[in-house]
């Protein structure tokens, strides 16, 4: 079991410090910006053991180097993409282990070409791939590779916690009614998720099982959301990568 606690950095990232029952040392996920992560681990009395990073997006990226440098620790990253900090490049395959925590990892891109995920304990560390209610842009890859990426990603035991890196599940589930109106569940966790906010605590982690009955870009065979996305684009379109693209450009608009 680990204890995954979400420290806000910049307007709406989430930095991940990770950290196994009675452990002062811990893992810290996605660190864009040192400071405040830092000012957490001191007022705590923790000591990073290691840094993961899911892609090179600087919000992701930017305090990497000051905390590894800080605590002499490894830094892992992508290896398909070009981060200065990263000292040990991963891969599809691999896993990581630090402060007696492991992790599988999983290639996900999309987003960009060679972001990765970190599965383990129950948990995924997912970056800017799979968001509570959404998905992230395709900066770099293409329709293809982020719907396998998501399908992947899908695949985990429907327990699995997603612990993504943005606040955006109220925007994401409003955009998420607009596509799939009739689903109830769907409206009952936007009601919900805006109550969490409302009262400043954070809507992350979301539960997998949550994810599949409400988010779009996982629902892209269910019938509802391919004539949503049918519609929106004048012509019938193909369950699957077809209804998923269009989705995600009527997102981007």
């Amino acid at each position: 079991m680990i204890i995954a606690t979400p420290v806000l950095i910049l307007s709406d990232n989430y930095v991940w410090v990770l950290s196994g029952i009675d452990s002062g040392n811990v893992v810290v996920v996605d660190p864009g910006d040192a400071g405040p992560v830092l000012a957490f681990l001191e007022s705590s009395g923790l000591e990073c053991e290691g840094v993961l990073l899911t892609h090179h997006h600087t919000d992701h990226s930017g305090g990497a180097a000051e905390i590894g440098g800080k605590w002499k620790c490894p830094i892992y990253g992508p290896t398909n993409e070009a981060i200065p900090s990263v000292t040990h490049p991963v891969d599809e395959n691999d896993t990581v282990t630090a402060a007696g925590l492991t992790f599988d990892v999983l290639s996900v891109p999309g987003h960009t070409r060679g972001h990765v995920a970190y599965v383990g304990h129950g948990h995924v560390f997912c970056g800017d791939t799979l968001f509570a209610g959404g998905c992230g842009r395709m900066f770099e890859g293409t329709p293809a590779q982020m719907f396998e990426s998501l399908r992947r990603l899908a695949a985990l035991d429907p327990e699995t916690r997603i612990c993504c890196a943005h606040e955006y599940t109220v925007a994401n589930l409003e955009f998420a009614l607009q596509v799939e109106p009739g689903n109830t569940q769907l409206v009952a966790r936007l009601t919900a998720a805006r109550s969490t906010r409302a009262s400043g605590r954070p809507t992350l982690p979301s539960i997998l099982e949550e994810e599949l009955a409400t988010n779009p870009f996982l629902r892209s065979h269910q019938p509802e959301i391919v004539n949503a996305a049918s519609l929106h684009a004048g012509r019938r379109l193909e369950p699957g990568v077809e209804v998923f693209a269009e989705v995600r450009r009527w997102k981007d608009l």
